[in-house]
């Protein structure tokens, strides 16, 4: 027996919840609950905000109270099979008298896997796959990262038309305009971690926070700075106003790894042509936000150094999925076919 028509309304209202500007995108995905009682009724709802807090599934029960008692759960990721920050929720639906769970996405992460499984083995009806895709595009970064023990990388660029990314005389403040840099602090709040290289820190003192109305805002990215060349102490992403890791090395692998290790699922590329051709070249790149400029330069640095492509065949050809006009400007999102079809 699939889902009823209230469950699948019921699980929108989940996807609603679990996007809620609220729930940070961090180390853990993000996913939102309803509970139903027997005759369609919403009794509990509530959503997971960040790592160590309650899942939830939790919160709803929390919410619905006694109300639970032989409720259905609507939940957009499979419910957690395992003890790790907070306890196993399959454990929790159980003791809650939950009968029946709904839910939308199989979780990817071997660790907490099989929590379907583990609720029919104890008697709960289970149905799952119910709007799986919209579930899956929400945390298409954590469930690519959990996978495969790398962060999702999206590489972040602003050129003119003719892929210029800075003048002849090295200037390159301000390509685009305002609003297409209001989206790049928006995009910036959606990830784990902003790279850059060395050479951009050296060049351009960037601050890589978060900024709103002009203003340091928000909980901050990690800020990693790449290269073997120091970076000065009075640099701007050395101040307090987020957590700094300067890897002295070029071994993408160690970067990479260093990511993985503090739990960051999607990690942002703003270095310069360099750093995002050696991203390229291994094959380590999975999407780029463009935004283009109605502008020419005509001379001036491109967008991408040389990265391993020597013909046309070679090339590598990205999937666009959005083209957006933001101000002025243009914006693409692409997806490197490798990581779309895979994920």
């Amino acid at each position: 027996m699939g889902a009823s028509a209230a469950e699948t309304d019921a699980m929108r209202r989940a996807l609603a919840l679990a996007a809620d500007p609220v729930a940070p995108h961090g180390p853990n995905p993000r996913v939102g609950c309803v509970l139903l009682d027997p005759d369609g009724r919403t009794v509990g709802a509530g959503f997971h905000r960040g790592a160590g807090t309650p899942h939830a599934e939790v919160v709803a029960l929390d919410d619905a109270g006694e109300r639970a008692r032989g409720a259905t759960a609507v939940v957009t990721l499979e419910p957690c099979a395992h003890t790790g920050r907070t306890g196993p929720c399959t454990e929790a639906l159980r003791a809650a008298g939950v009968s029946r769970v709904v839910f939308a996405q199989s979780d990817p992460n071997p660790e907490a896997a099989g929590g379907g499984e583990a609720m029919r083995a104890v008697g709960i009806d289970v149905v799952g796959g119910v709007l799986a895709e919209e579930a899956a595009a929400l945390n298409e970064a954590w469930a690519f990262a959990v996978a495969r023990g790398r962060p999702f990388l999206t590489w972040k660029a602003a050129a003119t038309l003719d892929g210029r990314v800075g003048a002849a005389d090295g200037t390159s403040r301000w390509i685009t305009g305002p609003e297409a840099r209001a989206d790049v602090h928006a995009l910036r709040a959606e990830v784990g971690a902003v790279v850059v290289g060395t050479g951009t820190v050296l060049a351009d003192d960037p601050h890589l926070t978060v900024r709103r109305d002009g203003q340091v805002s928000g909980p901050q990215p990690l800020r990693v700075v790449v290269g073997e060349r120091a970076v000065p102490s009075g640099a701007r992403v050395l101040d307090a106003a987020a957590e700094t890791l300067v890897l002295r090395t070029r071994d993408l692998d160690e970067v990479v790894s260093a990511l993985a290790a503090r739990e960051v699922r999607h990690a942002l590329l703003e270095g310069g042509p360099t750093l995002a051709a050696a991203f390229v070249a291994a094959g380590l790149l999975d999407a780029v936000r463009w935004y283009v400029a109605p502008a020419l330069l005509g001379a001036g640095p491109a967008a991408l150094a040389p990265a391993g492509m020597s013909t046309i065949s070679e090339a590598l050809r990205l999937r666009v999925h959005d083209v957006t006009r933001v101000g002025t400007d243009i914006r693409i999102d692409a997806r490197v076919p490798r990581a779309a079809e895979e994920a």
